[in-house]
């Protein structure tokens, strides 16, 4: 076993001379040769964060396995993911089964697992680094082959699906020293149009959550007016008012129907939040302190697409440090899913990371509707933290 602190820069250059769907050979290569390491894999978590699916390295001279689909609810993978910390135990053959987080600034993206005969703690930090520098070799390839978006499905994609699957941003968790944003979406059987979005540029989160009417592909197609012309306008430096106004004009345009929706930029260096409301459910927020959740009763303009000569206006919240403000679409709170406790379900995990909030919120809805949901389900959670020092 050789040892040495990681070389990273010899590790992304050997990924960058690889195929982007090489990944995780050429860290297994890298981890065999420095320490001796006799499994290598990485595991996806899957769009619904509901399973792993491995995907190994294959040793020399062995051909790659099926891949293998695991159930992620109550397994050591979910411990890892939850606490973000590395496992190790016994592999059962006198070695040592090691299971690190691949995470790129909150957005989980799977663990990496090594079995190796010795693994101090110079080892382990190591093959830590190793999955750090995974999930950004990760990151980046994906732009350039599909196998790590079809790792991540685990069931089969409807064309209303797939649409749905490409409006939303490509990481859904992000942490920023003013705060950390987490979302889920659990689509319906038969699509029902949600969306959400955000952007982070110097000054400014950009956060939107979007319900299109109808279900199916004509729902696909609303949202996807309606998330074009807004992310269009807000790469235009269009503020809150203005990328709200480009999506009502989008669907009066194209005559395609109705939308929902709540359209936010949040001022990093103030907490300053304006919003525009287009008949969207009203949000929820959790206080520092507070014993209660709150639904912050927004004044409601028309949604988005309604022929109406009344314009719409911008309001403003404070966000204060310690604020959890949590979005909801109505999938969240009607038929089956109007049996969970939303609050309580919120009030209970204040303390877990949004990521796993979000989680909790969505698998209640779930199972609360037996898997069946007949309108989409989407919730996003943000966590102010205040501002830097320097903002």
């Amino acid at each position: 076993m050789e040892g040495g602190d990681l070389g990273l820069g010899e590790l992304l250059a050997a990924a960058e001379a690889a195929p982007p769907g090489e990944s995780v050979d050429v860290l297994a290569l890298d981890l065999r040769k420095r320490f001796g390491a006799e499994r290598v894999s990485f595991l996806f978590v899957d769009l619904m964060g509901q399973r792993l699916l491995r995907l190994t390295a294959p040793a020399a001279g062995d051909t790659a396995g099926g891949a293998e689909r695991i159930d992620l609810r109550g397994s050591v993978y979910d411990t890892v993911l939850q606490s973000q910390r590395q496992h190790v135990e016994p592999d059962g053959l006198g070695g040592r089964r090691v299971i690190s987080p691949v995470t790129n600034r909150g957005d989980c993206i799977g663990v990496l697992e090594v079995t190796l005969q010795c693994a101090d703690d110079t080892v382990l930090r190591q093959i830590s680094e190793a999955a750090h520098a995974l999930a950004y070799i990760i990151v980046t390839d994906r732009r350039f082959t599909d196998l790590y978006h079809a790792g991540r499905r685990t069931t089969p994609t409807s064309l209303a699906a797939e649409i749905q699957h490409q409006l939303l941003p490509s990481a859904p968790c992000c942490e920023a020293p003013q705060f950390t944003l987490a979302a889920g979406l659990v689509p319906a059987d038969d699509i029902g149009g949600d969306t959400y979005d955000y952007t982070l540029d110097r000054d400014t989160l950009h956060l939107s959550i979007t319900d299109a009417m109808g279900h199916d592909t004509n729902s696909a197609l609303l949202a996807t007016l309606l998330v074009g012309a807004m992310r269009g306008a807000r790469r235009s430096g269009c503020d809150a008012l203005q990328q709200a106004r480009r999506a009502h004009e989008a669907l009066l345009a194209h005559s395609r129907g109705l939308a929902t929706g709540q359209v936010m930029c949040i001022r990093l260096g103030t907490g300053t939040c304006e919003l525009v409301n287009a008949g969207h459910p009203w949000p929820l927020r959790l206080r520092r302190g507070a014993t209660e959740v709150e639904e912050i009763k927004l004044a409601v303009n028309l949604p988005f697409g309604v022929a109406a000569p009344t314009s719409y206006r911008v309001q403003e919240l404070r966000l204060r440090p310690g604020d959890r403000l949590v979005l909801l679409t109505d999938g969240m709170q009607e038929r089956g899913a109007a049996a969970v406790d939303l609050p309580s379900v919120v009030r209970d995990t204040r303390a877990s990371h949004p990521r796993e909030a979000v989680r909790a919120l969505t698998t209640a809805v779930l199972d609360a509707c037996r898997g069946n949901l007949k309108d989409d389900a989407t919730v996003v959670i943000l966590d102010w933290h205040g501002p830097r020092s320097d903002d």
